[in-house]
């Protein structure tokens, strides 16, 4: 029999799912199996089930005609289960690495119904919150097995299926359900630590309980935390059931049920203000209801005022409470504030030009007057120039919504670069400020500054500019060496300012949903900038090539290495002139550097007789993309774009383990990758020798890597994005 049965209910985590999924089969304890309901989850968590359900059988995959809600969906898996031991695991949780030793060790030893073990809160803000484990048993939890009556306090530990193990026969002959809607865990938790005979805790964190910034229950107002009342009635009909045996537990019981409806009620999160008086008179009534014969212990202090007042009904007095507790938590806390504010020394800022603070009163004075229906502003790249998906949209925005004036911002010493006929403002002028002021569409492939103010009726597009390899936003936090000097308090607020995100791919909505927690609607469409490799014609690749300056019958390599933030001035390991003279005579090599470096060398540099060609300053990546029969790269999401071309790609990746250690990734790119994999200069040279670039290997690796990453580009990115933010069309 296998000894633990993962249940995992899965319902919109596709950011999350694999970091879940990834925590419990990459345990060193291989004696398991992972039963995963899909419960008609909307996004792509079916399909992330499916990739791992294909690559390990110890996974099982339930897909749900219909949504049925967290506790049948794990009704469903407990039904499916074949373990000695259930675990419950909620999928945007993961467990500790390396859990599984300790965890299997403590149930051999003591052959428990139910196996408790501790957890911490991971906050979206990276911080780490224990448990309140250590308050339960200030002396250590030991190795002590009991039943609830031998430990009362067992009680006090977080009311959740996700931190037990419960034998599954021991839940079998119980007859134990979970019920539905919201609180489901109340129903399940109390009854279970009530009909244990063994019941132990091991005192080491398993779980990681992720605090998300956006769609938690616990944070989300309304109706539904109603729900709780059901469930705590199931908890005193089956002690009525199960009584006698039980009925020296009411009194904890009852004091624990008087407790969660005292938190729900003051959780100031949880329900409106309107809402507050009709759950305080559900409160009365249950405890009236179920109030102990010989009463309970009711706590001291200002908690026990509480009681009291809830066993009069005094919704009065009890509102005032509140309302005086709060006022005093709100001065200690602005008193704490003061202490530090007199305590940090002064620290004089230098005053701002008065050009910059004219320039900003007047971008406030602007935000006074109406915002403009016709006008759009767009920008790419810290305001460099006409580039990337912005500038993809912003045409086929001339061409679908011509009534939509577009306007770019760039710096002044990029004005140059833009194409004839493109209207612009310079960065930093009076017009840049009132147009940031005044335009209904902000469109850009990074976030405008921080001063930007989010308008009502204003639409802000964040296009991004790549698929990301490396990790992004709030994962960087886990890696600070590739994150220094980053705000991301700041960073959420830019992006509460967006609308809508645009996804090349479903991986990319994977990562976007978890590395930029927020509201925004995310636009699954593929990439806009890469129409124009979708559609280019046989013409239309000849005269790209005409323009970076190769010819018909040259062998083009793009070398496009991306830049190491954590490494300033690395260069991956490459001899140009070695590298082309492996190429012949018809070969050219096109070296491109990243964006970051501000691409300032000259449009096109000829050396070696015009093989080596420096195209950092070329304007349109997409022309080079055309041009190149072949891509190298390393960790760049120029991989992703050039691949919709399905022409060879290489990965060169001298610098793969330290930099997947020090920045992060979210995949493996030796793993899945484009193409084939040299992690040394010498064998990247051997490679293209030995014809190895577009091998059977090869190719095979490429079309599985298109499908998972290209399948939205078919050359109409733009217009999806065209018609549904600026025209406001849906479907």
């Amino acid at each position: 029999m296998t000894l633990i049965s993962f249940v995992v209910p899965v319902y919109q985590v596709q950011g999350y799912l694999r970091q879940c999924l990834d925590s419990m089969l990459t345990q060193s304890v291989t004696d398991i199996e992972v039963i995963a309901i899909d419960d008609r989850s909307p996004d792509h968590s079916g399909e992330i089930l499916a990739e791992y359900a294909a690559r390990d059988p110890r996974l099982r995959v339930i897909t749900l005609e219909e949504n049925v809600g967290l506790g049948r969906a794990r009704n469903v898996g407990l039904d499916a289960a074949t373990g000695e031991y259930v675990w419950f695991v909620d999928s945007d949780d993961w467990l500790a690495t390396d859990c599984l030793p300790a965890v299997v060790q403590r149930l051999r030893d003591t052959t428990p119904d139910v196996l408790i073990v501790d957890h911490v809160r991971v906050h979206w803000d990276n911080r780490v919150v224990p448990s309140a484990l250590a308050e339960v048993f200030p002396s250590g939890a030991g190795d002590t097995v009991s039943d609830l009556r031998g430990r009362p306090e067992l009680v006090r530990i977080l009311h959740t299926a996700w931190n037990k193990l419960v034998r599954r026969q021991f839940l079998v002959d119980l007859g134990l359900r979970f019920g539905p809607g919201w609180y489901e865990d109340v129903s399940f938790t109390y009854p279970v630590l009530m009909a244990a005979e063994r019941i132990t805790v091991l005192d080491r964190v398993c779980v990681n309980y992720r605090q998300r910034r956006t769609g938690a229950i616990t944070s989300t107002r309304g109706q539904r935390h109603f729900e709780i009342f059901p469930h705590w009635r199931r908890v005193f009909e089956l002690m009525d059931e199960w009584a006698p045996r039980t009925d020296d537990l009411r009194p904890l019981m009852f004091q624990r049920m008087i407790w969660h409806y005292l938190t729900v009620l003051g959780h100031g999160e949880r329900l409106p203000a309107e809402m507050r008086k009709a759950f305080f008179t559900r409160m009365v009534e249950d405890y009236r209801r179920w109030l102990p014969p010989g009463g309970y212990p009711v706590p001291g202090g200002a908690e026990g005022v509480k009681h009291r007042l809830v066993a009069a009904g005094r919704w009065r007095t009890f509102s005032t409470l509140r309302s005086v507790q709060r006022t005093r938590g709100k001065v200690r806390r602005t008193a704490v504030r003061a202490r530090r504010t007199v305590a940090e020394p002064t620290v004089r800022r230098p005053v701002r030009p008065n050009r910059d603070a004219a320039l900003r009163a007047y971008y406030q004075a602007q935000l006074r007057l109406p915002t403009d229906p016709r006008l759009a502003l767009y920008a790419a790249y810290w305001y460099r120039g006409y580039t990337c998906n912005p500038a993809a949209i912003y045409e086929k925005a001339r061409e679908l919504a011509p009534h939509i004036k577009g306007i770019w911002v760039v710096r002044r010493d990029r004005v140059a670069t833009l194409p004839p006929g493109v209207d612009y403002v310079v960065a930093g002028t009076p017009a840049y400020y009132r147009a940031l002021a005044r335009a209904t569409w902000l469109i850009n492939n990074v976030n405008f500054p921080d001063f930007v103010v989010k308008r009502p009726g204003t639409v802000h597009l964040q296009t991004h500019h790549g698929t990301p390899v490396k990790v992004m936003g709030l994962d960087q936090q886990r890696y600070p060496t590739g994150a220094v000097g980053m705000d991301f308090a700041k960073l959420l607020r830019r992006v509460d300012r967006w609308d809508f995100s645009i996804s090349s791919n479903t991986f990319s909505t994977q990562m976007w949903e978890r590395a930029y927690p927020a509201q925004y609607e995310s636009l699954e469409v593929g990439y806009p900038r890469n129409d124009r490799l979708v559609t280019a014609t046989v013409t239309e690749v000849a005269e790209a090539r005409s323009r970076v300056g190769v010819g018909p019958a040259d062998h083009v390599v793009l070398y496009a290495p991306t830049h190491r933030e954590h490494l300033p001035g690395y260069r991956p390991p490459f001899d140009p002139e070695e590298f082309v003279a492996t190429l012949g005579p018809a070969g050219r090599l096109l070296m491109r550097s990243h964006y970051f470096h501000d691409r300032e060398a000259a449009d096109v540099t000829r050396a070696s007789d015009g093989q080596i060609l420096d195209v950092s300053g070329h304007p349109s990546v997409e022309d080079l993309y055309l041009a190149a029969d072949v891509l190298v790269t390393d960790y760049s999401s120029a991989m992703f774009d050039y691949a919709t071309l399905d022409r060879p790609v290489v990965i060169y990746a001298p610098d793969w383990d330290a930099y997947r250690a020090a920045r992060g990734v979210y995949f493996d790119i030796t793993a899945e990758p484009p193409g084939a994999v040299v992690t040394s200069f010498a064998d990247l040279v051997d490679l293209f020798r030995a014809d190895g670039v577009d091998d059977d290997a090869a190719t095979k690796a490429r079309a599985q890597f298109r499908r998972r990453f290209c399948a939205l580009e078919d050359g109409r990115a733009a217009e999806r994005v065209v018609r549904r933010v600026l025209l406001g069309e849906s479907g």
